[in-house]
């Protein structure tokens, strides 16, 4: 908790200890005990706010008006509030009469509740009443109108061992543990659940259950395995290894369950499921659902190349790892990502890997995602630079949009005027830009084409600076500009990933083997070319000092040196340039990234899922632009309560930091509500808020 303090809790109480000394202790339900241990923390300076808040699962506002109470009210001060008398019920019989008339015409229960004035629980309630049954999920519980259940939390509720259904998943007997939520007040890191709404739309558990087969029979479903990498990545642990650095029984109240999953347990599912081999599938089942979603984000793609370096003990093949500045062993995958960068798709590039060799994958990719009628701009940096591959994209139905490489000379400074263009989140842009036709000279076979494009070049006024753009779309040259220039997105998109979700990491160490038919270059073939060389360099300087009549000696000493140069050259010749792997290493191996491509999908979802928070908490946070993501990963780490009242599961956040960053969160509650999305599993319909918000 702090350098001086530590808390220890379980079933039967908690204990404070500073310096290694026990300073206080309270009985399981002791709520008093344990509010005054915190607030005696923070007065004798052993901790600070937000420690004392971390360590006792409530936010800094909870123990500082603990602290207020404690000096104003004593002890009596930490005596929790009394429930006042519940008010008159509103579901008198002849309301519960006009409710029950309204559902059987057909009327909706957001219908009802608007109709008679009453909330939809008490709706659910008064139909519950008339059928005479409860329903499914329900908890019984003194609950008012308002939604609100009468009922104390329990807090850091520990939920119930499941020992007996994992028996019986030993015994074949049981496919999946059913989720059941632990209700509880302050349980830490329940604002993770925050993701579930906006991971439901990118379709994560619904395409992994469509590609893969269930386990016969286990403890942990595939849902349950797949919720365990997501929550793990929110709270900043996107590695299997990760888990061992979380409490179980934390995670475990985030997917319905008694604790998570062990590291093994999750390394050797996910390596049955690699063994299945449709990491691939997953992928595109994934595109295919974030492409109809999105249709607007879907008229640009962005393509790039990110490199993985190896640290395995295998020799792998070498690729340049740009940020490092070298080349070494090392996977390089190819990433695809729509207008906003939001990542679309992934795949492992074969070795040698280029972005100018991917680009027909990544054509073929496309078109079938956007189907054939569309014409989408495929966009990328000069990693990708051929007139040639340009011209095959442009016959496919394609438009590209690229950087120009080695322009052939600056654009005189009258070409340009400046172009101002607004993008989808209403900022205004401005650039100097020119606009002009140009044709790129290609080689096809022996004959030499021109592929015919437009070149935009953009001014940087203060420097003078100028980056050319070369492209097939006809639109306006500011838009040509700004879907260029927004290349960052994705280049964001690969920083994030990198220092949040685990990017670089390898996930598995496994190895196939490398294609031993594929072309590499003979390494003989150098210095057999640089023997030879070197012969006829010293031939030509030993020849520039002799004589023009030469002695017969001399002479038959220069027609061996000249036979011998012509047998050196005839020997290089001789080498081939390049030849199969296979005879230079029989053993060649590669990465085996499908355990990879999984972990990489789960990590692309999560991504995109935060994303969505993001754009959605934009309106109610100035700072959006700068901390969104920080806020929403505050948000998610924070200790939230868990309640079902009727058939939702409330999550109310704890206070955060800041009123201001409450209050931005509360508003984002607001719009998930809208969506009545449920709890994966269940049909607890997810119900956000955030305390005194």
């Amino acid at each position: 908790m702090s350098d001086a303090a530590d808390l220890v809790e379980n079933d039967e109480g908690g204990a404070v200890f500073v310096w290694g000394m026990a300073v206080s202790c309270w009985d399981t339900g002791d709520i008093v005990g344990r509010r005054l241990a915190a607030v005696q923390l923070v007065t004798t300076g052993a901790a600070t706010q937000i420690e004392a808040g971390a360590g006792f699962g409530a936010g800094e506002a909870t123990v500082q008006r603990w602290v207020a109470a404690w000096r104003r009210d004593g002890i009596d001060g930490l005596v929790p509030a009394k429930k006042g008398p519940r008010r008159p019920s509103k579901l008198t019989p002849e309301m519960v009469a006009g409710i029950k008339r309204l559902r059987a015409g057909g009327a909706s229960m957001d219908a009802i509740a608007a109709a008679t004035g009453v909330s939809r629980n008490s709706v659910w309630r008064a139909l519950g009443e008339a059928a005479g049954a409860a329903a499914p999920e329900a908890v019984p519980s003194a609950s008012d109108d308002t939604g609100r259940d009468a009922r104390e939390l329990t807090p850091l509720a520990r939920p119930a061992p499941r020992d007996e259904e994992r028996q019986a998943a030993r015994r074949g007997e049981l496919a999946e543990a059913p989720p059941v939520i632990c209700e509880g007040a302050s349980l830490p890191m329940a604002g993770a659940l925050l993701i579930l709404p906006t991971l439901a739309a990118t379709g994560l558990v619904a395409c992994a259950e469509e590609v893969y087969d269930k386990a016969k029979s286990a403890f942990y479903g595939l849902r349950s395995l797949v919720l365990a990498m997501v929550f793990a990545a929110l709270v900043g642990e996107a590695r299997a290894e990760g888990l061992t650095r979380l409490d179980p029984v934390d995670v475990g109240r985030l997917l319905g369950l008694d604790r998570a999953p062990e590291v093994k347990t999750l390394r050797r599912r996910l390596e049955r499921l690699a063994g299945a081999g449709r990491a691939d599938q997953l992928m595109a089942a994934l595109a295919r659902r974030h492409v109809a979603a999105h249709p607007e984000a879907s008229g640009v793609f962005y393509v790039d190349g990110h490199v993985r370096a190896y640290h395995g003990g295998a020799e792998l093949p070498k690729a340049h790892v740009t940020r490092m500045r070298l080349s070494m062993p090392a996977a390089v995958d190819t990433w695809v990502a729509d207008a906003f960068g939001d990542g679309v798709l992934c795949w492992t590039a074969p070795p040698p890997a280029s972005l100018v060799g991917e680009l027909a994958r990544v054509a073929t990719t496309i078109r079938d995602l956007v189907g054939p009628d569309r014409r989408p701009t495929i966009a990328f940096d000069r990693g990708g630079w051929s007139p040639k591959a340009f011209a095959e994209l442009g016959a496919a139905g394609f438009d590209i949009l690229t950087y120009r490489k080695q322009p052939l000379a600056a654009e005189p400074r009258s070409a340009f005027s400046e172009h101002t263009h607004k993008d989808e989140a209403g900022r205004v842009h401005h650039y100097w830009l020119a606009d002009r036709r140009v044709r790129l000279a290609y080689k096809d076979g022996a004959r030499r084409r021109f592929f015919a494009c437009r070149q935009v070049t953009r001014l940087d006024p203060d420097t003078s600076h100028q980056t050319h753009v070369v492209t097939t779309r006809t639109d306006a040259v500011a838009v040509v500009a700004h879907a260029m220039f927004s290349r960052w997105r994705q280049e964001n998109f690969f920083r994030y990933l990198r220092a949040h979700y685990g990017l670089d990491a390898l996930d598995s160490y496994a190895t196939v083997a490398d294609d031993l038919e594929r072309s590499v270059p003979n390494p003989a073939k150098r210095p057999a070319s640089a023997r030879a060389g070197e012969a006829r360099r010293r031939l030509a300087e030993i020849e520039d000092d002799l004589p023009e009549r030469l002695p017969a000696e001399l002479a038959a000493a220069h027609t061996e040196a000249v036979a011998h140069v012509e047998s050196l050259n005839a020997a290089a010749r001789g080498v081939p340039a390049r030849v199969p792997l296979g005879e230079l290493h029989p053993d060649a191996v590669v990465h085996h990234g499908e355990r990879k491509r999984i972990h990489d999908a789960v990590r692309m979802a999560t991504y995109n899922a935060e994303t969505a928070l993001a754009r959605l908490l934009a309106p109610h946070y100035p700072r959006a632009d700068d901390e969104a993501r920080s806020l929403l990963r505050e948000a998610m780490r924070s200790p939230a309560d868990l309640q079902i009242v009727g058939n939702e599961l409330h999550v109310r956040i704890n206070p955060l930091s800041a009123p201001r960053r409450s209050r931005a969160v509360a508003a984002l509650c607001e719009d998930l509500n809208s969506n009545d999305s449920a709890y994966p599993g269940t049909e607890l319909v997810l119900r956000y808020s955030v305390k005194d918000a």
